[in-house]
């Protein structure tokens, strides 16, 4: 191996097979081995069969579908209001001036120091969690967003102004262009932090969802159940991180190249 020496796709997919194979050995090893308690950690048969119950009886397939649903509801929400205001941030150093202290001040909260307040304006109902989410996520993509077009090269900006462009044409056809790329691989990433939030919202005033019935577990001391959500969550998130980076590969194929 040498720093930054690329691997072949093969042995990118072999290696990464490989960790989860070592992670099930030494998992297995230390239940299968009574090492650890069941009553703490199960093992992974009873994990692969408490999943299949849930499925099977207790309509799990739902609550999937459900904290799907949450997740790209508030990030949608987020990134059509995040994107604009970024770009708008680091094309206009007075937009930038104006809102970058608040901006600054707010992706250092909690989501989660929300939701007795959201549970007081929104209920607990679809809106609080979508809240929940939005909160959490919208001020980090405006703030990443912004350093992104913000980094603009300044050659393809005084290029454009010498053949005849004009200040909105700039950000139209130079800044969103340049920085489209980065803007979405900012967009799957943060992403990947909206999953964290669907689950502290489900956990309070919530009836579906993987958070609910990892709740609902816990008070069962239902370990395999748990380890089950979690383990589906980890799924769906990596399923979805490899759907955005083949969309933007097909998109900006030449940041790839």
């Amino acid at each position: 191996m040498r720093p930054l020496e690329p691997v072949s796709p093969w042995l990118r997919i072999v290696l990464g097979i490989a960790f989860f194979v070592v992670f099930v050995a030494a998992w297995s090893f230390a239940t299968f081995g009574g090492f650890v308690s069941k009553t703490f950690l199960a093992d992974p048969l009873t994990m692969v069969n408490d999943g299949w119950t849930l499925i099977a009886k207790f309509g799990f397939m739902t609550d999937i579908g459900m904290t799907i649903w949450r997740v790209v509801g508030g990030f949608v929400l987020a990134a059509l209001v995040a994107v604009p205001l970024g770009i708008l941030m680091g094309a206009y150093k007075p937009v930038e001036a104006f809102f970058e202290p608040f901006v600054s001040f707010a992706r250092y909260l909690p989501a989660s120091a929300f939701i007795p307040l959201l549970i007081l304006w929104a209920g607990i109902g679809e809106l609080q969690k979508l809240l929940v989410i939005f909160i959490g996520s919208v001020f980090q993509i405006v703030l990443m967003v912004a350093v992104a077009v913000g980094s603009t090269r300044r050659d393809l900006v005084e290029a454009a102004y010498t053949l005849g462009a004009r200040d909105a044409g700039i950000v139209r056809r130079v800044m969103m262009p340049a920085n489209a790329p980065e803007i979405a691989e900012i967009l799957r990433l943060v992403l990947g932090w909206a999953w964290t939030y669907v689950i502290v919202a489900e956990l309070i005033g919530s009836s579906s969802g993987i958070g609910h019935m990892i709740v609902d577990s816990q008070s069962l001391l239902a370990t395999g159940q748990i380890i089950f959500g979690i383990i589906v969550i980890g799924l769906i998130g990596l399923v979805s991180d490899f759907l955005f980076k083949a969309v933007n590969r097909t998109l900006f194929p030449w940041k790839f190249a």
